[in-house]
Order: C-alpha cells, then sequence, then structure tokens
C-alpha cells in the first residue's frame, strides 16, 4: 500500500511552518508529512509537536545534487502525495542597482527555478484529487518599484501555478496560488535588508495562522487564486482595473 504524505518546502519558519501546524492539525489520514529546508534542527523541533509522524528533508532546495537526492527517494519510496506546498523563497526591498546581484539571483533560483524543479519532480506521485499549493503575493498582481525582481518572481509564480492548473484538470490535480499582502513572519528580517516597507503596506499586516487557514480551505473547493483579507482582495480587483503605470507613479509619490 502507498505511503499517503504531504510535502512542505520552506517549513523551517514563517507560513511554511504554519502550513504543518494547521495541516497536523486538520488533514486526517496522512501517513507522514515531509518537511523540507535547510536548517535541520528548526525541523526537528517542529516535528517533536506534530502528531503526524514527520520526516525531515534538511536540503537546499537551489542545490542541484540535493535536488536529485530528493528525486532518487521519491522513485525510492512507495508514497502518494496528497498535497505539495511550496512555501521556499525571499525577497530584499530596494532599487535593483543598489542590491548585490548575486542576492538578486538567488531570489530567482528559490522563488522560481526550485519552485518548479520542485513541482515537476513531485506531480508523477501525486494523487487524485491532490492539491498543489504554490505561495505567490499579492506583489505578482503589479509591477513593484523597489521590490522589482520579488515582485517579477511571484507574478511568475501566479502565472505559472494558473497555466499548470489547466493542464492538470485531467488529472484531478488541483493548484492554487496563495497571494497575500505582508504577513507577521521573519520575511521582514531579510527583506528590509536594503530598503523598508512603504508603512501603509504594514497596515494591511495579517497573521500567518489566518493566511494559511484560507489557504487550505480555497484549496479544498479547488479555488485558483486564494487572497487573504478584504484590502488585498480590493488591491487586486484594483489592478486588473487601472493602469499598472498609475499604480507606479502613485507608489512614488508615497517613496
Amino acid at each position: 500500500m502507498k505511503k499517503k504524505i504531504a510535502v512542505i518546502t520552506g517549513a523551517s519558519s514563517g507560513i511554511g511552518q504554519e502550513f504543518a501546524f494547521q495541516m497536523d492539525e486538520r488533514m486526517g489520514g496522512l501517513d507522514e508529512i515531509w518537511l523540507i529546508a535547510r536548517r535541520r534542527d528548526r525541523l526537528e523541533e517542529l516535528s517533536k509537536v506534530m502528531e503526524t509522524p514527520a520526516r525531515i528533508v534538511a536540503m537546499d532546495v537551489t542545490d542541484e545534487r540535493d535536488m536529485e537526492a530528493f528525486r532518487e527517494t521519491l522513485a525510492a519510496e512507495n508514497v502518494s502525495i496528497r498535497m505539495l506546498v511550496n512555501c521556499a523563497g525571499y525577497g530584499l526591498m530596494g532599487r535593483f542597482d543598489r542590491i548585490p546581484v548575486k542576492e538578486q539571483l538567488g531570489m530567482l533560483e528559490v522563488n522560481c527555478k526550485a519552485l518548479t524543479r520542485m513541482t515537476y519532480e513531485c506531480i508523477p506521485y501525486m494523487c487524485k484529487n491532490g492539491r498543489i499549493i504554490q505561495l505567490a503575493s499579492s506583489a505578482a498582481f503589479v509591477p513593484q518599484k523597489n521590490f522589482a525582481i520579488y515582485a517579477a518572481t511571484k507574478s511568475y509564480v501566479l502565472s505559472f501555478s494558473t497555466a499548470l492548473r489547466e493542464e492538470l484538470k485531467g488529472k484531478s490535480i488541483w493548484v492554487t496560488a496563495v497571494c497575500p499582502g505582508p504577513v507577521e513572519t521573519e520575511f521582514f528580517d531579510i527583506a528590509e535588508k536594503y530598503g523598508s516597507t512603504l508603512a501603509v503596506k504594514k497596515l494591511t499586516m495579517v497573521s500567518p495562522q489566518r493566511v494559511v487557514k484560507d489557504a487550505l480551505r480555497d484549496s479544498c473547493h479547488k479555488k485558483a487564486v486564494s487572497v487573504c483579507s478584504l484590502p488585498m482582495k480590493a488591491f487586486r480587483v484594483l489592478t486588473k482595473i487601472i493602469p499598472h503605470g498609475w499604480f507606479l507613479s502613485m507608489m512614488g509619490l508615497w517613496n
């Protein structure tokens, strides 16, 4: 009999960790939850408070050797993936020409390349009515001054997820892109290394518990996009109506 599992990347902190908590509490019938992140010590601490057996996979999702090892593990194990949650990622605020290029390329590696590779490797093992949750952002809705690369990576995640959803419908695998605004996590400890976010954005801050609760509900209902909070839902509608150039101009006035 195949082992029923869920896979979570970026599980050592923030939204990824909260997915582990809530899936442990709410998803019955799982044999294991695979927790993926670089920080083994944090994954071990997390596993101690979970009721569902956790498999710790300490790896760097941008490292080719680690990804090959993960692919081989999937092939060797008799698993059926009920849910894949791609949460690994980070952002940096500041002018494009003032942030070291290595760190900016790192955002592309984690937010886009690694997410794509992890999705590709897991799809062959997804069960019927399986779910894929991809963590995008409300930054995906419109280009962001002083957040250029991050917003572009999340736009990729949203576009990729929307297209992949259509491709996988025939297999009864459902993809949901999660697009929250600012969330109360460690994200800003890294993001504000070279610049700070607009104060108006922080007024819309929500908890990771709320984001994950909404995401799991929307995934259950087979929704293509999950947007947490009324302000972010209104923002999404406005970005479909108002030209993006206007948004960029308004953001420039606030900076």
